[in-house]
């Protein structure tokens, strides 16, 4: 999957019907990070969680040269603030384009050091170094 250098952010959502309206709710914290600003318009892509999780265990070679790289590096050492918990109880950090850092043993509102440990199109892990 190519995604545009514009990314703003990134997260889950479920989508509410309410009469003949579907609306997708964005998480204060995107507006409060400065991604996003209220009574702007956006485009909005949905990706099934399906296509999600059976994208991330494909090969990187399969990936085209112009889709963005992380913005991390294995060994890289960054101070992070978890802003949510996953659905496994690890720690969720956001940096750059809304990229994802997992940070186990880490809880909602810490500011860490981490060092990461591993590497993927769509994620990082990172361990706690203080």
């Amino acid at each position: 999957m190519e995604i545009s250098d514009k990314l703003l952010c990134l997260f889950n959502a479920d989508v509410s019907e309410t009469g003949d309206t579907y609306t997708v709710e964005v998480p204060r914290r995107e507006v409060d990070t400065g991604s996003i600003e209220a009574g702007e318009t956006y485009r909005v892509a949905l990706i099934s969680r399906e296509s999600v999780e059976s994208g991330t265990s494909g090969s990187s070679s399969n990936r085209p040269s112009s889709e963005p790289q992380p913005p991390v590096d294995v060994g890289e050492m960054r101070y992070v603030e978890v802003e949510d918990i996953g659905k496994q109880g690890d720690g969720i950090a956001r940096v750059e384009r809304g990229y994802v850092i997992i940070v186990p043993g880490a809880e909602v509102g810490e500011q860490v050091k981490i060092e990461v440990t591993e590497v993927k199109s769509n994620f990082a892990v990172g361990e706690i170094i203080e």
